[in-house]
Protein backbone atom coordinates (compact mmCIF):
# COMPACT_ATOMS: atom_id res chain seq x y z
CA UNK A 1 0.00 0.00 0.00
CA UNK A 2 1.41 3.54 -0.66
CA UNK A 3 2.29 5.52 2.12
CA UNK A 4 1.92 9.13 2.65
CA UNK A 5 5.30 10.30 2.06
CA UNK A 6 4.95 8.42 -1.60
CA UNK A 7 1.59 9.78 -2.33
CA UNK A 8 2.96 13.65 -1.13
CA UNK A 9 5.81 12.84 -3.52
CA UNK A 10 3.59 11.68 -6.57
CA UNK A 11 1.59 15.19 -6.17
CA UNK A 12 4.49 17.17 -5.52
CA UNK A 13 6.01 15.61 -9.19
CA UNK A 14 2.51 16.08 -10.83
CA UNK A 15 2.48 19.80 -9.47
CA UNK A 16 5.98 20.04 -10.80
CA UNK A 17 5.04 18.63 -14.49
CA UNK A 18 2.01 20.85 -14.69
CA UNK A 19 3.48 23.97 -14.06
CA UNK A 20 6.65 23.08 -16.23
CA UNK A 21 3.82 22.37 -19.19
CA UNK A 22 2.37 25.86 -19.31
CA UNK A 23 5.74 27.39 -19.23
CA UNK A 24 6.89 25.36 -21.69
CA UNK A 25 3.80 25.45 -24.01
CA UNK A 26 3.65 29.73 -23.63
CA UNK A 27 7.47 30.22 -23.63
CA UNK A 28 8.91 27.52 -25.12
CA UNK A 29 10.62 24.36 -24.34
CA UNK A 30 14.35 25.58 -25.12
CA UNK A 31 13.83 28.89 -23.62
CA UNK A 32 12.59 27.65 -20.10
CA UNK A 33 14.68 27.49 -17.36
CA UNK A 34 14.95 24.77 -14.31
CA UNK A 35 14.65 27.86 -12.00
CA UNK A 36 11.60 29.15 -14.17
CA UNK A 37 9.75 25.92 -13.32
CA UNK A 38 10.56 26.06 -9.77
CA UNK A 39 9.88 29.46 -9.39
CA UNK A 40 6.36 29.00 -10.63
CA UNK A 41 5.50 26.34 -8.22
CA UNK A 42 7.25 28.04 -5.16
CA UNK A 43 9.94 25.89 -4.61
CA UNK A 44 13.60 26.13 -5.32
CA UNK A 45 16.21 25.17 -7.61
CA UNK A 46 17.39 22.55 -5.49
CA UNK A 47 14.50 21.50 -4.28
CA UNK A 48 13.51 20.74 -7.92
CA UNK A 49 16.05 18.78 -8.07
CA UNK A 50 14.66 16.39 -5.62
CA UNK A 51 12.24 15.60 -7.39
CA UNK A 52 13.72 15.43 -11.43
CA UNK A 53 17.25 15.23 -12.41
CA UNK A 54 16.44 17.40 -15.54
CA UNK A 55 13.76 19.62 -16.84
CA UNK A 56 13.44 17.27 -19.64
CA UNK A 57 12.44 14.51 -17.20
CA UNK A 58 9.56 16.64 -15.52
CA UNK A 59 8.03 16.61 -19.11
CA UNK A 60 7.28 13.28 -18.23
CA UNK A 61 6.54 13.60 -14.87
CA UNK A 62 2.58 12.88 -15.91
CA UNK A 63 3.76 9.85 -18.15
CA UNK A 64 5.57 8.02 -15.13
CA UNK A 65 3.03 8.23 -12.80
CA UNK A 66 0.43 6.95 -15.16
CA UNK A 67 2.70 4.06 -16.23
CA UNK A 68 2.37 3.21 -12.29
CA UNK A 69 -1.07 3.47 -11.81
CA UNK A 70 -1.75 1.71 -15.16
CA UNK A 71 0.27 -1.47 -13.76
CA UNK A 72 -1.03 -1.06 -10.33
CA UNK A 73 -4.43 -1.14 -12.02
CA UNK A 74 -3.63 -3.88 -14.36
CA UNK A 75 -2.39 -5.86 -11.42
CA UNK A 76 -5.61 -5.58 -9.23
CA UNK A 77 -8.17 -6.77 -12.61
CA UNK A 78 -10.00 -9.87 -11.83
CA UNK A 79 -7.67 -13.10 -11.77
CA UNK A 80 -9.89 -14.84 -14.73
CA UNK A 81 -9.53 -11.77 -16.97
CA UNK A 82 -7.64 -12.53 -20.21
CA UNK A 83 -4.27 -10.08 -20.59
CA UNK A 84 -5.81 -8.51 -23.45
CA UNK A 85 -9.11 -7.74 -22.11
CA UNK A 86 -7.30 -6.76 -18.88
CA UNK A 87 -5.21 -4.04 -20.61
CA UNK A 88 -8.08 -2.50 -23.07
CA UNK A 89 -10.50 -2.52 -20.36
CA UNK A 90 -7.48 -0.48 -18.24
CA UNK A 91 -6.34 1.91 -20.69
CA UNK A 92 -9.84 2.68 -22.23
CA UNK A 93 -10.51 4.12 -18.53
CA UNK A 94 -7.60 5.96 -18.69
CA UNK A 95 -8.56 7.99 -21.68
CA UNK A 96 -10.19 10.61 -20.20
CA UNK A 97 -6.74 11.08 -18.72
CA UNK A 98 -4.97 10.59 -21.45
CA UNK A 99 -6.48 13.38 -23.30
CA UNK A 100 -4.74 15.46 -20.83
CA UNK A 101 -1.35 14.73 -22.63
CA UNK A 102 -1.99 16.08 -26.44
CA UNK A 103 0.07 18.75 -25.56
CA UNK A 104 2.82 17.04 -24.35
CA UNK A 105 2.54 15.02 -27.61
CA UNK A 106 2.50 18.19 -29.68
CA UNK A 107 5.62 19.43 -27.48
CA UNK A 108 7.72 16.39 -28.19
CA UNK A 109 6.75 16.63 -32.19
CA UNK A 110 7.89 20.37 -32.15
CA UNK A 111 11.16 19.02 -30.10
CA UNK A 112 13.39 16.80 -31.94
CA UNK A 113 15.64 16.15 -28.45
CA UNK A 114 12.52 15.37 -26.35
CA UNK A 115 11.78 12.61 -28.53
CA UNK A 116 14.51 10.04 -27.01
CA UNK A 117 13.54 10.25 -23.89
CA UNK A 118 9.72 9.82 -24.47
CA UNK A 119 11.16 6.70 -26.11
CA UNK A 120 12.92 6.16 -22.34
CA UNK A 121 10.01 6.81 -20.25
CA UNK A 122 8.07 4.68 -22.39
CA UNK A 123 9.67 1.63 -22.16
CA UNK A 124 10.16 1.73 -18.38
CA UNK A 125 6.14 2.28 -18.19
CA UNK A 126 5.81 -0.95 -20.39
CA UNK A 127 8.50 -2.76 -18.28
CA UNK A 128 5.95 -2.06 -15.11
CA UNK A 129 3.24 -3.17 -17.00
CA UNK A 130 5.05 -6.40 -18.14
CA UNK A 131 5.88 -6.85 -14.76
CA UNK A 132 2.42 -6.58 -13.81
CA UNK A 133 1.08 -8.98 -15.84
CA UNK A 134 3.75 -11.91 -15.09
CA UNK A 135 2.36 -11.08 -11.69
CA UNK A 136 -0.86 -12.31 -13.07
CA UNK A 137 0.12 -15.39 -14.58
CA UNK A 138 0.92 -14.84 -17.75
CA UNK A 139 4.12 -15.68 -19.74
CA UNK A 140 6.78 -13.26 -19.71
CA UNK A 141 6.76 -13.56 -23.75
CA UNK A 142 3.59 -13.31 -24.09
CA UNK A 143 2.97 -10.37 -21.38
CA UNK A 144 5.70 -8.56 -22.96
CA UNK A 145 3.98 -8.89 -26.75
CA UNK A 146 0.60 -8.16 -25.31
CA UNK A 147 1.81 -4.80 -23.71
CA UNK A 148 4.04 -3.83 -26.77
CA UNK A 149 1.18 -4.42 -28.85
CA UNK A 150 -1.07 -2.01 -26.17
CA UNK A 151 1.21 0.62 -26.71
CA UNK A 152 1.49 0.59 -30.13
CA UNK A 153 -2.50 0.46 -30.21
CA UNK A 154 -2.41 3.40 -28.03
CA UNK A 155 0.16 5.14 -30.05
CA UNK A 156 -2.02 4.82 -33.18
CA UNK A 157 -5.00 5.87 -31.24
CA UNK A 158 -3.27 9.30 -29.98
CA UNK A 159 -1.96 9.91 -33.73
CA UNK A 160 -5.34 9.67 -35.20
CA UNK A 161 -6.65 11.62 -32.44
CA UNK A 162 -4.59 14.14 -33.38
CA UNK A 163 -4.71 14.25 -37.14
CA UNK A 164 -9.10 15.08 -36.41
CA UNK A 165 -8.64 17.35 -33.52
CA UNK A 166 -11.19 19.87 -33.33
CA UNK A 167 -8.36 22.73 -32.97
CA UNK A 168 -6.45 21.13 -36.42
CA UNK A 169 -8.80 22.53 -38.52
CA UNK A 170 -10.35 19.49 -40.58
CA UNK A 171 -9.38 16.05 -40.78
CA UNK A 172 -7.09 14.32 -42.77
CA UNK A 173 -9.19 10.67 -42.78
CA UNK A 174 -12.15 11.41 -44.84
CA UNK A 175 -15.40 10.75 -43.23
CA UNK A 176 -13.84 10.45 -39.70
CA UNK A 177 -15.24 14.22 -38.91
CA UNK A 178 -14.19 17.06 -37.46
CA UNK A 179 -13.12 15.57 -33.74
CA UNK A 180 -12.72 11.92 -33.05
CA UNK A 181 -14.00 10.06 -29.97
CA UNK A 182 -11.21 8.44 -28.52
CA UNK A 183 -12.93 5.81 -26.70
CA UNK A 184 -14.61 4.53 -30.08
CA UNK A 185 -10.88 5.05 -31.79
CA UNK A 186 -9.63 2.65 -28.59
CA UNK A 187 -12.19 -0.13 -29.03
CA UNK A 188 -11.57 -0.40 -32.28
CA UNK A 189 -7.83 -0.16 -32.34
CA UNK A 190 -7.89 -2.62 -30.01
CA UNK A 191 -10.02 -5.13 -31.45
CA UNK A 192 -8.19 -4.73 -34.83
CA UNK A 193 -4.98 -5.02 -33.56
CA UNK A 194 -5.50 -7.91 -30.98
CA UNK A 195 -2.44 -10.50 -31.57
CA UNK A 196 -3.37 -13.99 -32.86
CA UNK A 197 -2.24 -15.91 -29.99
CA UNK A 198 -4.56 -14.59 -27.81
CA UNK A 199 -7.21 -15.56 -30.13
Amino acid sequence: MEGLRDRTRRAVRAELAGRALELFTTCGFDETTVDDIARAAGMSRRSFFRYFPSKEDVLFGQLEAMGEQVAEEVAARPPQEGPWECLHAVLRGWEARINTQAEVMRLVERTPALRARLLQKRDEARARIVEALIGRGVAALEADLAAAAAGAALDTVAREWLRTDESAGESTDEGAGGSADRLELTDRVFAMLRPAFLS
